[in-house]
């Protein structure tokens, strides 16, 4: 009886260990299942809007990928984002850090997007755009977590980042407009940072129309100075400085015979790539023009 009862002792206790097991292993279990919940978060998840159209809108969306560094986040993004046609600004590699903006379409003011990597697997881009502007919030979301989605971690990605990091943005079709717009846009730019213009029109195309100024010679080539006509209406559109900027295309070889044919107050259309902007000399440079037929 004695041995009996201490049996039954024996049992309740291993019954009672097992009971605590359980519920051990089912709280680690938990704890497991949670963080496995919040791994699979994905960038959707993560997609913030903050502000408004007023003082202007901000979208954040984030992606973590396991065994990442900074420079193979960075290095990958940027040949992500070269393919779409982005201007890259600024690329930091071993800093973790981005600044490119969207594609000019002569539509909108260009705004920032800034990227940031932290060296452990995380990737924040925050697009910030200017006052006024407005972009719906699914758009916003598809194309920023579109790039984010495609970052890779491991030798993968290091293979992904030593390719993407020498890539350069497409150049895209050439944006048309006039070429007082054309002036109004780049001095109102150049005005709050003459570097970044430079950045971010470099091997663009544009195809600028308006009439000619001036036709000169530029060491075995011509060069066609637009004249910029401003007026009243023009002068008060919202985002634009005055025409300050005098812009300056540099004919391709083979087109000396068109440009002894120019003269002053000639409507010209013509297609060039961005050079340089001599800010110090308020002038705007394109190079290999040709005129639109």
């Amino acid at each position: 009886m004695a041995f009996g009862h201490r049996g039954g002792n024996e049992t309740r206790s291993d019954a009672t260990k097992g009971n605590r097991v359980k519920r051990v292993f089912l709280a680690v279990s938990g704890l497991l299942l949670g963080a496995g919940t919040a791994q699979a978060a994905t960038c959707e998840d993560s997609f913030v809007k903050k502000g408004n159209p007023l003082t202007g809108l901000r979208f954040v969306a984030t992606t973590t990928v396991p065994n990442m560094s900074k420079k193979s986040a960075i290095g990958q993004l940027n040949g992500i984002i070269a393919s779409k046609g982005y201007a890259i600004l600024a690329v930091e590699p071993d800093g973790g850090a981005m600044l490119v903006e969207p594609p000019p379409t002569g539509k909108s003011r260009p705004f920032p997007i800034e990227i940031a990597a932290d060296g452990a697997g995380t990737v924040r881009m925050e697009a910030k755009l200017r006052a006024g502007m407005g972009i719906p919030d699914a758009a916003a979301k598809a194309e920023m977590c579109g790039i984010l989605t495609q970052l890779k971690g491991g030798k993968a990605g290091d293979a992904l980042a030593a390719k993407g990091l020498g890539a350069t943005s497409a150049p895209g079709a050439p944006v048309r407009m006039s070429v007082l717009r054309f002036s109004q846009d780049i001095t109102g730019q150049a005005d709050k940072n003459n570097a970044a213009v430079q950045k971010r029109y470099e091997g663009r195309q544009f195809t600028l129309y308006g009439p000619v100024s001036y036709v000169g010679l530029v060491g075995d080539s011509y060069r066609v100075e637009w004249k910029l006509l401003a007026n009243v209406l023009t002068d008060i559109i919202p985002g634009r400085a005055s025409a300050g900027l005098s812009v300056n295309c540099v004919l391709a070889k083979g087109q000396g015979a068109y440009a002894l044919q120019l003269k002053p107050n000639k409507h010209v259309e013509l297609t060039g790539t961005f050079d340089q902007l001599d800010y110090g000399l308020s002038s705007v440079w394109l190079k290999d023009c040709r005129p639109v037929k």
